[in-house]
């Protein structure tokens, strides 16, 4: 195995029809970021890639002069993945972009599957681009939409100056309802940092750390207020002064800690059963755990019924040695799910 800092960090960008996704793969195409990263698309079409941009072209990879390239899914996504790997001068991060239709799962399963993928890249984060304006009627509509919310590690919200302050907080709080945990930018035109985006780091775990999702804030970055420790311990569920809090009847998502250490011979067969059962109605699973006489944060994420895992570093001196796990999916066994990480704490 190699270290998962030598693996190259994959996005999967997914979004509605519509929603920007493409704005934003024009800019890592074109920007001057000083980053070699790889698209991976569809359709080249969809791109419209500007020929000015184009170095040279083989077959179905295009080098465009910033150092990116870019390339279509025919057929086979791990084929392209394998020969993304092996080109000379290897890629700062690789972006793949699924169409506006589908559900991210698949082509995120493709990371945990395939053992050269495996070996040579790791998952970084879904990134889902939405509408401001639309999202609201394709979560009604289009049951697509919602597993891309639900699946998301960063949410692009995008074309905000489409709507009024008040459709902006709805959409935001129909969000939240659905996935409380993903890191949300507000944007137009997909102006977004690019590193706010790519190179995220194991899914922006430790978020889940600092992550109270009780929607008091408003303000448009709220982490730092996080750091104090908090000890109350928000629900899912209520609302908070006044503001509209949407529970989707449809996703839930559930949030599990211990700040006393885990029994890693308890938990880690008590989670493989668990996804081994109900894989198919837990879309994400992902946590930061501090297991019994291991001086290593050990850190996991999952799609559906797959797992990985891996020691991720020393937990640093004065560090509060929790463990956080999250769930999100349709029709959780919350009570079982509670019931069988309490056996895994040790007394």
């Amino acid at each position: 195995m190699a270290e998962a800092s030598q693996k190259i960090p994959v996005t999967v960008l997914t979004g509605y029809l519509g929603a920007g996704k493409t704005t934003l793969l024009n800019r890592i195409l074109s920007e001057n970021h000083g980053k070699k990263y790889a698209v991976i698309v569809n359709e080249f079409g969809e791109i419209g890639i500007d020929n000015d941009l184009i170095i040279g072209a083989d077959e179905e990879v295009f080098e465009m002069n910033n150092g990116c390239v870019c390339c279509t899914v025919r057929g086979d996504l791990v084929r392209i993945l394998d020969g993304l790997m092996k080109r000379k001068g290897k890629f700062d991060a690789i972006i793949v972009e699924t169409t506006g239709l589908a559900d991210p799962a698949p082509v995120a399963q493709t990371f945990f599957v395939d053992e050269d993928v495996q070996k040579n890249a790791r998952l970084d984060a879904v990134v889902t681009v939405a509408d401001a304006k639309w999202l609201s009627d394709r979560l009604k509509d289009a049951p697509e939409a919602k597993n891309q919310i639900a699946f998301a590690d960063v949410i692009v919200l995008n074309k905000t100056d489409l709507v009024s302050k008040a459709e902006l907080a709805e959409v935001e709080a129909r969000i939240r309802g659905i996935n409380p945990y993903a890191k949300l930018h507000r944007t137009e035109r997909c102006k977004v940092q690019l590193s706010d985006v790519l190179e995220r780091g194991a899914f922006d775990l430790d978020r889940i750390l600092e992550i109270e999702p009780d929607f008091l804030e408003t303000g448009d970055d709220h982490d730092h207020d996080h750091h104090h420790g908090h000890d109350h311990h928000h629900d899912h569920g209520h609302s908070h002064g006044g503001l509209k809090h949407y529970h989707d009847e449809d996703m839930q998502s559930l949030s599990l800690r211990s700040d006393k250490p885990l029994d890693p011979t308890t938990f880690m067969p008590w989670l493989q059963q668990l996804v081994a059962s109900e894989g198919q109605k837990i879309l994400r699973s992902k946590g930061i755990l501090a297991f019994a006489g291991d001086d290593d944060r050990y850190v996991f994420q999952g799609v559906h019924m797959m797992l990985e895992g891996d020691h991720q570093r020393k937990w640093k001196d004065g560090e509060k040695r929790e463990s956080r796990v999250v769930f999100i999916g349709r029709e959780l066994p919350e009570q079982a799910i509670r019931d069988g990480f309490e056996r895994c704490i040790v007394s």
